[in-house]
């Protein structure tokens, strides 16, 4: 019996970077990177790999990892100690910022409510690992 050419055998070599399938092996290769191949044709493992690296090193995924430059875009935000302050009395009283209190915040501070969002989201991640390391 021949195997098809998305065998369970072949999925698992192409995800090891192995073999094509059959009918991908057979297939002449494309003239061009301007000429494109039919919609259902299968698309090789290598090419998978190089296109999701490039789109790893254009999203900055790899700044999040602890390796490689800072993403492009704005650069992190540092807060002054009376910001920090603030925020982090209004933690204790809220730990979900209501859009009026985000306002408010946003224009005592001198800060975009986008920030002020974000440092909410990023303390109630840092105080669920508190709660869960304190178990």
């Amino acid at each position: 019996m021949e195997k098809g050419p998305f065998s369970v055998e072949w999925l698992a070599q192409s995800s090891r970077g192995g073999a094509q399938p059959a009918a991908a092996a057979r297939r002449p290769r494309s003239p061009g990177k301007g000429v494109s191949s039919p919609p259902d044709a299968p698309v090789p493992a290598a090419a998978l790999r190089d296109r999701e690296a490039a789109h790893r090193s254009s999203s900055g995924h790899e700044a999040e990892a602890g390796g490689g430059a800072a993403p492009p875009g704005r650069p992190r935000t540092k807060f002054s100690a009376a910001q920090l302050q603030e925020l982090e009395r209004s933690f204790r009283e809220q730990r979900y910022i209501g859009a009026s209190e985000k306002r408010r915040l946003a224009a005592v501070l001198n800060l975009s409510q986008s920030q002020i969002k974000t440092w909410f989201q990023n303390r109630r991640m840092k105080f669920k690992r508190q709660t869960q390391d304190a178990r």
